[in-house]
């Protein structure tokens, strides 16, 4: 991103943004990742970050953005919980990465076989990990009161779960931050909901669910 041969990340706006990061999804999933020279934006870095999109996404080891959105360093602001759930310190962080650091996008990501989407669809309330599957119940009661599945075995289940809770983020996004909401309806920001498959590499945009 910092060498894209098109974009000023200053003037870069927000479907621009989305463009970046779908392009940088599709080189990651023909394995044609670009080349970069790490050490040098280390030095560009070094006094400033100026991460052109943040994204709220799972803790899940297999889904870090910088490589599934093929970017480098300095240009993704990555906020990652267990779930992708915009907890109130998690909305603060994208709060930062949008009023302060100048990012234009955000994105919720969610991701298949998610395993606190699992374990929130089998109603787990164990530990600290209840607490954050609260975030998540929401879609699962949703689901379960249209009579779409009983628990985790149901893939397809899991799969309508996951994808609702990432528009739920979303609103909870909205409902829980006044800078965001303004920023967005001043068209200073966008925010996009996507799913990754952890199968193929795909990411998956849902536009009807995003706001620009």
């Amino acid at each position: 991103m910092y060498k894209h041969p098109l974009l000023d990340r200053d003037k870069i706006s927000p479907k621009e943004a989305l463009d970046v990061l779908i392009e940088g999804n599709g080189r990651f999933t023909k394995n044609l990742s670009l080349h970069r020279d790490l050490l040098s934006i280390v030095n560009i870095t070094k006094d400033k970050q100026h991460p052109f999109a943040a994204i709220l996404g799972c803790s899940d080891s297999r889904t870090a953005s910088e490589i599934i959105f093929d970017q480098g360093l300095g240009d993704i602001f990555s906020v990652r919980l267990a779930g992708n759930i915009a907890s109130p310190f998690a909305i603060g962080s994208l709060e930062f990465s949008c009023k302060y650091l100048g990012s234009k996008l955000i994105v919720v990501l969610g991701h298949s076989g998610c395993g606190a989407v699992m374990a929130a669809c089998d109603h787990y309330t164990g530990g600290h990990i209840g607490e954050i599957l609260k975030h998540i119940e929401p879609a699962v009661d949703h689901h379960q009161a249209l009579g779409h599945g009983q628990g985790s075995a149901d893939k397809q289940f899991v799969s309508q779960v996951c994808q609702t809770n990432v528009e739920l983020q979303i609103q909870a996004i909205l409902d829980g931050s006044e800078i965001l909401t303004q920023m967005l309806a001043d068209k200073q920001i966008g925010i996009a909901a996507a799913v990754y498959d952890v199968g193929s590499g795909v990411v998956t945009f849902d536009h009807a669910k995003s706001l620009f």
